[in-house]
């Protein structure tokens, strides 16, 4: 729906004469606001123009809508402003046995977006005892308003301290039924399937990764988001993929001005934020602006230290 009034919109300003004024109000009322698949919606166009700061069309312009997806420009300006150039992924304390590892909320962490894996090279060639640090995380896996009746759909991925493989888990049908992340394979079942699981091909319990599948159901291949909350799964996941162990330490530590390890451009996440409108990249993205601001990872201190300098002459407070 949202893409049909953008299409329709950018008509409009294709297509303006000398009264783009007149030429668009005449649209609006006429395609859009008289169209019955829009009857029942919340609608407001805006339409202003910077140079002679004056509206073309302003129809229900001052009202306050549900923001969906346009708050990624927030979070993108953010992400530009405090993040830098390249992605801080790791911070990272080096002792005469051990290297304390402390994650940035990085989502490109083994995503396969991303074929460059900086930080998985510095993990993978550590030759200590890594000792992984979480403490900077203050979050649960799902930011305030989402609706947890999506929890299996892709893009629900969970939020966490250290995404892995984009937080989700990807099982082929085919030549045989397999994940691809091999930490889950002992989590495939196809025996003993839930009433829940109704007519979907793949279901797992809210706080589990256990995957019961209906083997004549799924033909094809299937992203399912991991349950996160539970931060022993970072550890395990960690560990299976790198084959070496991972220790586990979230007594509070000062990761303040040490070594980092970056990992891709930030505009090559920002990209891929905006242009299908990821949201495990837009949270994640904003939870890492919490971290380099505030030192800890949380959405709601982050977003009120946002409002009140950086977006504070926004004239309606979201």
């Amino acid at each position: 729906m949202k893409k049909a009034v953008i299409a329709v919109a950018c008509f409009c300003i294709l297509n303006i004469a000398c009264s783009p004024d007149r030429y668009i109000s005449r649209v609006a009322k006429k395609d859009l606001l008289k169209n019955k698949a829009l009857t029942s919606a919340h609608i407001g166009i805006s339409f202003f123009n910077p140079a002679t700061h004056q509206y073309w069309y302003n129809y229900q312009g001052d009202k306050y809508f549900v923001p969906a997806s346009n708050t990624k420009l927030a979070t993108c300006y953010a992400a530009m402003k405090y993040l830098g150039k390249n992605l801080p992924a790791l911070h990272y304390q080096t002792t005469e046995d051990s290297v304390f590892v402390q994650p940035t909320g990085d989502p490109t962490f083994l995503h396969p977006d991303f074929s460059n894996q900086r930080a998985y090279n510095f993990l993978w060639n550590i030759d200590k005892t890594i000792v992984l640090n979480l403490s900077n995380w203050q979050e649960a896996r799902w930011g305030n308003g989402w609706a947890w009746d999506d929890y299996m759909d892709a893009y629900m991925a969970e939020r966490s301290a250290m995404p892995i493989y984009g937080n989700i888990v990807r099982i082929a049908a085919l030549p045989e039924l397999r994940p691809d992340i091999p930490y889950f394979t002992t989590s495939i079942t196809t025996d003993s399937i839930p009433e829940q699981t109704g007519s979907l091909p793949v279901w797992r319990p809210l706080s589990s990764n256990t995957f019961y599948i209906k083997r004549d159901v799924l033909k094809d291949s299937i992203s399912v988001p991991f349950y996160t909350q539970n931060s022993k799964i970072i550890y395990a996941l960690l560990a299976d993929t790198l084959h070496k162990a991972v220790i586990e330490n979230n007594v509070k530590r000062n990761f303040k001005n040490t070594a980092v390890i970056h990992s891709q451009p930030t505009d090559s996440l920002l990209a891929h934020m905006m242009y299908r409108s990821d949201n495990l990249f837009a949270e994640q993205s904003l939870l890492m602006v919490s971290n380099e601001l505030l030192g800890s990872m949380n959405d709601g201190k982050v977003i009120d230290t946002l409002l009140k300098t950086d977006l504070s002459d926004l004239p309606q407070k979201p």
